[in-house]
């Protein structure tokens, strides 16, 4: 593992990004997105994540965290990504009406198979690329990248509009999916 990914300092801000195996669109599905939600919502409620800033794509979660309590970033987004690799998985393979099921198990069998650290499938990429936010001037940088990903990928035309970001929190919008603690 590089030694520029890393979390060095706990008690900083990181901005991470994390995506499927083979930028799969697995979120378009509301069924696999809200097991994102929700498992970030545990996340902070019992494993001292503190979220500033988010934004779900269809294949990739964009986040500036921090955290307070005994667990460290690493083992907060280990739990996360192995929890809710697991949970999707099973939930595509016995998902009926899935009509990319056999495509997407393929790609997730395909990859884990290459990877000594699975035994059937992966579905996040390894990496995390944590990138620690060390002035006020990378933090705005990355909050405006985060909330502008979907405007930039045409999807909206203000971060505000789009459902799955805090760029609703941070625009003081009441229909939040989660609570973000903001960056001062």
């Amino acid at each position: 593992m590089s030694t520029k990914y890393k979390f060095w300092d706990q008690d900083k801000l990181y901005f991470v990004t994390f995506a499927t195996v083979g930028w799969v669109d697995v979120f378009t599905r509301p069924i696999y997105r809200d097991i994102l939600i929700d498992s970030l919502k545990y996340c902070q409620l019992n494993k001292g994540l503190e979220i500033y800033t988010y934004c779900i794509m269809s294949n990739h979660i964009h986040m500036i965290i921090g955290r307070h309590g005994k667990y460290n970033l690493e083992e907060i987004l280990r739990d996360f990504k192995k929890f809710t690799s697991v949970k999707i998985l099973k939930l595509i393979t016995e998902n009926s009406e899935e009509s990319r099921k056999e495509w997407m198990l393929k790609i997730f069998s395909d990859a884990g198979r290459s990877n000594s650290n699975n035994r059937n499938y992966q579905f996040w990429q390894q990496q995390n690329h944590p990138i620690e936010l060390s002035d006020n001037k990378m933090m705005d940088q990355k909050l405006e990248y985060i909330h502008n990903n979907p405007v930039q990928a045409g999807i909206v035309l203000s971060p505000e509009e789009y459902l799955f970001s805090s760029a609703k929190n941070y625009a003081g919008r009441p229909e939040v999916l989660m609570e973000v603690k903001f960056m001062e």
